[in-house]
């Protein structure tokens, strides 16, 4: 009887140990099938044929976020106090306020008035610059001399003060004589280095992701085959993405993009379909 009770013991024992190693098994990696195709305008849908296709553990997007987050912008006013000593303080408090480092085109001019242009130094002598030699028109004419200044400063006062008057109704009464101020301020124009600063994050935020996407969050990589379908097997199981990264696909007239999420489960298949539906667009890959 003792024996039975040993032997049972045993078999007990064994089972208990069977069931930690199980325990302490990797779960059983699953797969990944998935075909692409798309749709032009012609109507007719067709495979995306020899394209590759990359397994991410994040996806691209919230890849390009987390690359995009790490390198902030430039900041626009550490730029502005960095111009030199030619920039006048009140130029580069006008810039600070309104957010803007461009003085041409349409939104500079529009955020142009008679208080800012007669208040910073570098628009008023622009802005009489392109009016003030027009002896056709009607634009007011100063009375004060240059040697008031000193043989009478309130006089010189008075009458540049009435000056100054005179060109702030003018420009209330003749809004059109602001449109042609930037063309006295492309030398001194800030706006296209600013915009070569910007320039040069975009291609770097770019490269980052790539090699982030390609390294650190790269789990599989295939290509489809000449009905579109992609295979990817012994695949932990977890939450991925199947992504195109920012290369696009070119199917007729149309371009694009996957990044679409798919949960792998222990020795399961999971069937993706990819088409027009769950694309993006192609412009998310411009930060």
């Amino acid at each position: 009887m003792s024996g039975m009770k040993t032997g049972l013991c045993l078999a007990i024992l064994v089972c208990l140990g069977t069931l930690a190693l199980a325990n302490r098994a990797p779960a059983q990696a699953g797969s990944i099938e998935f075909v692409a195709r798309a749709t032009p305008s012609s109507g007719v849908e067709e495979p995306v044929r020899g394209f590759p296709f990359y397994l991410l553990s994040k996806s691209f997007e919230d890849i390009e976020k987390e690359v995009d987050a790490a390198d902030p912008k430039p900041d626009m006013n550490a730029f502005i106090d960095k111009l030199d000593s030619n920039f006048s303080s009140e130029l580069k408090a006008w810039m600070k306020k309104n957010a803007c480092v461009s003085l041409a085109g349409d939104d500079f001019i529009h955020k142009l008035n008679a208080t800012n242009i007669l208040g910073v130094p570098e628009f008023r002598k622009a802005y009489l610059e392109r009016n003030a030699s027009d002896q056709s028109s009607d634009f007011p004419k100063p009375k004060a001399k240059p040697s008031d200044q000193a043989k009478n400063p309130e006089k010189f006062e008075k009458l540049s003060a009435e000056y100054t008057e005179a060109i702030r109704r003018y420009i209330e009464m003749h809004p059109e004589s602001v449109e042609l101020v930037y063309l006295s301020l492309s030398d001194i124009d800030p706006g296209p280095k600013w915009n070569v600063l910007l320039g040069k994050r975009p291609p770097e935020i770019r490269q980052r992701t790539l090699e982030l996407a390609q390294s650190k969050y790269f789990v599989a990589r295939t290509q489809t085959d000449l009905q579109g379908q992609g295979f990817l097997r012994g695949i932990a199981p977890g939450a991925y993405w199947i992504s195109t990264l920012d290369v696009a696909a070119v199917v007729g007239d149309v371009r694009p993009l996957w990044d679409v999420p798919v949960t792998v489960r222990p020795g399961q298949t999971e069937y993706v379909a990819l088409s027009n539906v769950n694309s993006v667009q192609p412009a998310r890959s411009s930060p």
